[in-house]
């Protein structure tokens, strides 16, 4: 049973598209959507800086652009679930059938622009917390002013806040944590400060014409699975101000049975999560072409057609 998943903003890195365009049919690809949303998205993935990529706006779709050109590179991929961390929910939302590329880039590219001009506001931040009690964790959170913006499971929280909640955070850590690691996001995302962005999301949203899932879209409001392609959209645009719930993604892949995991490019962040929380699973990040030829045995040996459709 594969699913594949998404990563979200701060899986980026400088040049980190560069072998993908090298591709058949990839530099039209990009040059296309590009054109789409009015940015250059070869020059982000391959020549700009790390803080020319750090920007929102940027940021969000070019990493869907290169989600969707790596899963594109492993052919027909038929997964059995699929999900996405923050904006991969969006590139989830494509594997799944329930919007097209061109119209997801699209609603990305606004929720960038909107999600930058409500971090412009006041000087927020994101923050890794790695180890400790969940429970204590958050209730340390609660005490500084911080919100915990994402929880990811495998002893891994989130926080987001104002600059100064952050510093506090990083001068007293909760009780068994063992680092705090600023993350390479512009804005406290997923919380409070991130609401007018979503007005405008909800009106970019209502030209799209979504079509229900055809595979199970786990949501990362809950962790459930999604059956309808309206609902998928709505979530789609409230997420931008609500906390993403991995840990609860991961608790429904184990339900279902996931035996095989692959995370489309930038890769590596879910399944380093995957790792330590669904032991016994398969995983395989897709950071370069090198790695298409080791996910086409994986999903070979987890049923998926893709191997086949590939020409493995």
């Amino acid at each position: 049973m594969l699913v594949l998943v998404a990563p979200g903003q701060g899986a980026q890195a400088p040049g980190f598209l560069t072998p993908w365009l090298e591709l058949p049919g990839a530099s039209d690809r990009i040059a296309a959507w590009s054109d789409a949303v009015g940015l250059d998205l070869a020059h982000y993935g391959t020549k700009a800086d790390a803080d020319e990529i750090r920007d929102t706006a940027v940021a969000q779709p070019l990493l869907v652009a290169a989600g969707l050109l790596s899963a594109s590179a492993l052919g027909d991929v038929a997964p059995d679930a699929v999900a996405g961390h923050s904006v991969g929910e969006f590139t989830a939302a494509v594997f799944a059938g329930v919007l097209e590329p061109t119209a997801a880039l699209r609603l990305v590219r606004t929720r960038g622009l909107a999600m930058a001009e409500a971090a412009a506001v006041t000087e927020t931040g994101m923050s890794a917390l790695l180890g400790g009690d969940p429970e204590v964790s958050l209730a340390h959170l609660e005490k500084l002013g911080l919100t915990a913006a994402n929880v990811n499971g495998a002893g891994q929280i989130v926080a987001a806040g104002t600059r100064e909640q952050l510093a506090a955070l990083g001068e007293d850590k909760p009780e068994g944590v063992r680092k705090v690691v600023p993350l390479k996001v512009a804005g406290a995302f997923h919380t409070h400060h991130m609401a007018p962005a979503v007005a405008r999301l909800e009106e970019a949203a209502t030209s799209l014409a979504p079509a229900d899932p055809g595979v199970p879209y786990v949501s990362n409001r809950d962790g459930r699975t999604v059956a309808t392609g309206a609902e998928v959209v709505s979530r789609l645009v409230g997420q931008v101000a609500n906390p993403v719930r991995w840990d609860l993604c991961m608790e429904t892949f184990k339900e279902l049975g996931v035996t095989a995991l692959v995370e489309v490019c930038p890769g590596g962040t879910l399944t380093g999560l995957a790792k330590r929380a669904l032991p016994g699973v398969a995983t395989l990040a897709l950071k370069t072409p090198d790695d298409l030829d080791a996910a086409r045995t994986l999903l070979a040996e987890a049923g998926s057609p893709a191997a086949d459709a590939a020409g493995a």
